[in-house]
């Protein structure tokens, strides 16, 4: 598009006047947009081409004509809806994140993982004291006696357990202590248990549905030096090889090193498996000794019975125990 400009009056010919003598040839006129300069300067051309785009008039609009308004709001309305979006994506994701952090690993959607084999036991706690007695292990119990109901520190069955009616947190005899092991070593036991002033045993047992049987025995005793001869002389549990006194229908034992796993103050931890090759059983059993208590925690599975739960049941009872 060519932009036309006017041609000034001074290139038309001037006609003669009426006396026959040329007139003065008149002063070209200014075009009407045309700043005037200044007297002592001289006129100077701007190209079109050096004015920016937003000063230069439309051609298809006058000049003082006021700019149309259509593109800016379109420009208005672009941001608005964008605006928008970011606000609603923004509390999205932060709705998301909250909703993320708020739950379990297990619990968010491709960071499940698998089952380590652990069972679910309910949350622990310690039971109430009788009132003015320290807890086994504090200052004014020299004699690590514990003063709460031994029936109140067997561990708990977990989530999914069948248990026992008969051995559920109760008092039980002498007797089912003494089942775990074979009728060879039983008499022995039994004289040893009224020699060293048992005062009760408490027991809980269940049995799981991959056939996983667990029993719990706390042998309370008089003092702590009855406790430890039974657990060192009776049983034999601190012997390095194997102890002296094995699970009914185990044969051949390895030790388990669990004490630097099971780190619990103030107290004493053998464990053990059944040696391959075993019947269509194995067992695993433990020794804590724990002030006046000894507890004797043992499994049995048909084909293998499983490390992971046992670990966590000595762990916890322990715990209890500590």
């Amino acid at each position: 598009m060519s932009v036309t400009e006017s041609s000034p009056a001074a290139d038309e010919q001037p006609s003669p006047a009426a006396d026959g003598q040329p007139n003065p040839t008149p002063a070209p006129t200014a075009p009407a947009t045309a700043v005037p300069a200044p007297a002592d300067a001289a006129p100077v051309d701007v190209p079109l081409a050096n004015v920016p785009a937003a000063d230069a008039p439309s051609v298809d609009e006058p000049a003082d004509a006021p700019p149309a308004p259509r593109k800016a709001r379109r420009v208005l309305a672009a941001v608005a809806r964008w605006t928008a979006a970011v606000v609603v994506f923004a509390g999205a994701g932060a709705g998301t994140a909250a909703w993320i952090t708020s739950l379990d690993r297990h619990e968010v959607p491709g960071l499940a993982t698998e089952g380590d084999g652990r069972w679910e036991y309910p949350r622990l706690s310690l039971p109430a004291l009788p009132e003015g007695s320290p807890r086994p292990f504090t200052d004014g119990n020299d004699g690590e006696v514990h003063h709460a109901d031994a029936r109140r520190l067997v561990l708990p069955a977990p989530a999914g357990a069948k248990v026992d009616p008969k051995a559920d947190g109760a008092w039980v005899t002498t007797e089912s202590f003494l089942s775990l092991y074979g009728e060879e070593d039983r008499a022995e036991l039994r004289t040893a248990l009224a020699d060293s002033t048992l005062r009760h045993v408490a027991a809980r047992a269940w049995s799981m549905s991959d056939g996983t049987r667990t029993t719990v025995h706390l042998l309370q005793f008089g003092s702590v030096a009855y406790a430890e001869a039974f657990k060192d002389e009776a049983l034999d549990a601190g012997v390095a090889a194997a102890p002296g006194v094995l699970p009914r229908g185990v044969e051949a034992v390895v030790p388990e090193d669990y004490a630097s796993v099971v780190d619990v103050p103030d107290t004493t931890l053998y464990a053990f498996r059944e040696k391959k090759p075993y019947g269509p059983e194995q067992t695993r059993w433990a020794y804590l000794q724990t002030g006046d208590i000894v507890a004797v925690v043992s499994q049995v599975r048909a084909g293998e019975a499983l490390a992971v739960p046992f670990q966590q049941t000595v762990t916890l009872q322990n715990q209890l125990l500590g």
